[in-house]
């Protein structure tokens, strides 16, 4: 759920706009509002369930997920959706780290790096196959069919609670630890004043700036004195894990960029159906289901570095090919070939970069390795939302009647060629992103 629902929302954002209204800055917060929620929280979600128990956290980050999503489906007005969409990012920063606890505690070394490629499978192939659902039910149901993908949640979310209660054992956590709501706080604070910068093109942006730097050092100056941090920031000391989260967050810079932006240009510039534009994503779902495994059997054997070298450059080129082409607005001839290429990158790269996040945290800090990483992960989705909608908003020039602005439905000729251009300095930049992570990871994390 928390995964599908992180990558949906791309693919039914035009539905939602012209059901509910609004500006692409507020399309930007329904998603940036769950991200900047989950991002702050997840750390905390992570040190709760050392404290109270990786299973009951786990199943009240569920409930909680789950109602939110049903206020998400009778959200009646654009503010309303934004709120309950934070909601719902406070329920999946509670729900997402307890699952990839209790597979990493449930494994030893020596297994571990499959078992957790079979988990990143399972995380990344739903990602993917947000989208394909999102396309399904918005080509059958019509305009207001947006709102069955978020209730859709509730049978999958009794399924889960159901299977926690007969097959997972309850920890009794660690009595007496505090939770770190200062870190939370400020988290909260600097990731939501950053993300105003980003998205705002007035007098605000230059003092949430500001504040986001205020908040930032602040953050790390409480983190560094707590007895209890809810950042570690010991674990930063070994290089490979400091390699690894800087490798993350520069990938998911890029894959949330180009995977958030891409639908609204396919629908709204190249008149792509939302069935069709699913086209992109199944790839993706298929061959990191398939291969993720072997993946992480793979980085047991000869270590992460490589496969996540290799496979961030394949990304990296597929997010070139795209810039070069976006252009044309050729879908299929075009943009889908290379969007296979990003597929095989992900499909060698996911379950590596999961091993090694957990491989270099001992035992007892595996949960608030769990969170870093996925905070790490969702910080990266919040910056790339906003940041690739300030590239946007700057390439598509000034709105008019005639030019209403990126990603709007339109016939348009200019309309179109300057959402496909915006869009082309958008996976730019997500190239460049993905090529860093591969530096990073090839000096950062391969050993001789």
């Amino acid at each position: 759920m928390g995964f599908i629902d992180s990558s949906v929302t791309a693919i039914a954002l035009t539905s939602i706009r012209a059901s509910l209204g609004g500006t692409l800055a507020a399309a930007e917060w329904v998603q940036g509002g769950y991200l900047l929620v989950l991002t702050s929280l997840i750390l905390v979600g992570g040190a709760m369930s050392d404290r109270f128990g990786v299973v009951r956290v786990f199943q009240g980050g569920i409930l909680a997920f789950v109602t939110s999503s049903l206020l998400c489906a009778m959200a009646p007005s654009m503010p309303l959706m934004i709120a309950a969409r934070a909601l719902q990012g406070m329920g999946a920063a509670f729900m997402v780290p307890g699952s990839m606890t209790l597979v990493s505690r449930a494994y030893g070394p020596q297994g571990r790096g499959r078992a957790l490629g079979l988990w990143a499978a399972a995380a990344t192939a739903t990602t993917a196959g947000g989208p394909i659902l999102g396309g399904l039910v918005l080509t059958l149901g019509g305009g207001e069919a947006w709102r069955a993908i978020f209730a859709l949640n509730l049978p999958l979310g009794v399924s889960a609670l159901w299977l926690l209660a007969r097959h997972a054992n309850p920890d009794p956590g660690r009595p007496g630890t505090p939770v770190d709501l200062w870190g939370a706080g400020l988290a909260t604070l600097g990731l939501g004043a950053m993300a105003t910068a980003l998205t705002e093109h007035g007098s605000l942006a230059l003092p949430a700036a500001c504040v986001a730097l205020l908040a930032g050092a602040a953050f790390l100056l409480v983190e560094a004195r707590l007895p209890a941090p809810m950042i570690r920031l010991g674990l930063f000391r070994d290089r490979s894990f400091s390699a690894t989260n800087l490798a993350t967050l520069l990938l998911y810079i890029g894959l949330n960029g180009v995977s958030f932006y891409l639908p609204m240009t396919a629908i709204s510039a190249w008149h792509v159906s939302p069935l069709g534009v699913t086209a992109m994503f199944l790839p993706t779902s298929i061959l990191i289901a398939s291969f993720s495994a072997r993946a992480g059997r793979l980085a047991d054997r000869v270590g992460p570095g490589w496969p996540m070298a290799i496979g961030s450059l394949l990304v990296a080129v597929a997010y070139a090919g795209i810039a070069c082409f976006a252009p044309q607005g050729q879908f299929w001839h075009q943009i889908l070939p290379f969007s296979l290429i990003t597929a095989v990158g992900l499909a060698l790269l996911v379950a590596p970069l999961t091993a090694a996040a957990m491989a270099h945290a001992p035992e007892a800090d595996q949960g608030a390795a769990s969170g870093i990483n996925n905070a790490t992960a969702r910080a990266a989705g919040l910056i790339a939302v906003a940041l690739m909608g300030r590239i946007a908003f700057l390439s598509y020039g000034p709105v008019s009647a005639e030019m209403p602005g990126f990603a709007l439905p339109d016939g348009s000729a200019a309309h179109q060629a300057a959402t496909s251009l915006a869009f082309a300095h958008i996976a730019a930049t997500s190239a460049v992103m993905a090529l860093a992570a591969a530096l990073v990871s090839a000096f950062g994390l391969i050993r001789r």
